[in-house]
């Protein structure tokens, strides 16, 4: 089980590198920021991207992503080149998770004032996301797409990870567990319901399912599980969390990610035992 964290990307620099920086020295394999203009009623909110140039350059380990990419406000041509740039930046240490985006205003899903339904989102997001791959594998690149077009574009040349910087797809419904089969390098787990882990157990079976079909090798996809959404005890303790983590290994979850404390919200932790669940997940 591989484990990281996911920054708050809301204090003043530099104490926020120095954050980036400690999430190294914990020992986390990746450190992921979510790419919003706000989150949760949180504004403003530091720029995904370029929290993690600056991340790049003050680590030389640690894996560094997003939480998700979506199209709501991000369009293809200068997301795969910013990818591109991070790419080289790190020296091939980033991983970007995309997803279809929502509505709500907090998290600025309509900031472009405007709603999308779930139909539009769905094809935004797969339209947007066979694009920024095609962009990011092939030079040039020209796509008349019924959301964005392109004409010889050339991106791709230089990048240090190769075909490209992998994509994570945020993906709950076949059409978007399809699309991961097709086109993601790995799968983020959106949990919900009472029971979260039979609703996540669903979905690896409905994945394991589309890689088949698709001649996808299932077993190497890693498939990411989003802690501190539900009621169950990630992060009550070091043991707590060592069960819960060989619990989802053994439906399918590879990886898991645990908010950075916060204090005054859900994820609220006292720093002592945060670290003590760094080092139990490090051993992992």
């Amino acid at each position: 089980m591989r484990v990281g964290t996911v920054m708050w990307p809301i204090e003043d620099w530099p104490a926020m590198g120095e954050r980036w920086v400690q999430a190294e020295q914990l020992g986390f394999e990746t450190a992921w920021v979510y790419d919003h203009l706000a989150w949760r009623g949180h504004s403003p909110w530091d720029e995904a991207f370029t929290s993690m140039a600056a991340a790049a350059a003050l680590t030389s380990k640690i894996r560094l992503g997003t939480l998700v990419t979506t199209p709501n406000f991000r369009t293809p041509i200068p997301t795969a080149a910013a990818i591109r740039s991070l790419d080289r930046i790190s020296g091939g240490r980033i991983t970007i998770g995309v997803g279809a985006g929502g509505d709500d205003h907090t998290s600025d899903g309509d900031v472009l004032g405007r709603e999308f339904t779930p139909r539009e989102r769905a094809d935004r997001f797969a339209e947007w996301t066979r694009t920024v791959d095609r962009l990011l594998r092939e030079s040039p690149v020209t796509i008349d797409g019924e959301h964005w077009q392109t004409r010889e574009v050339s991106v791709s040349p230089g990048q240090v990870q190769q075909p490209r910087t992998p994509l994570w797809l945020a993906a709950n419904g076949p059409r978007g567990i399809r699309l991961t089969a097709e086109v993601g390098d790995g799968w983020i787990a959106n949990p919900h319901g009472e029971d979260p882990k039979a609703y996540v157990a669903q979905r690896v079976e409905m994945l394991r399912e589309a890689c088949e079909k698709t001649g996808r090798d299932y077993e190497t996809l890693p498939k990411l599980f989003m802690s501190g959404f539900t009621d169950e005890p990630w992060t009550e303790s070091p043991d707590a969390f060592e069960d819960m983590a060989g619990s989802y290994a053994e439906i399918g979850i590879t990886d898991v990610a645990l908010h950075w404390p916060r204090e005054g919200s859900r994820w609220e932790l006292s720093q002592e035992v945060f670290e003590a669940i760094a080092e139990r997940a490090a051993q992992l």
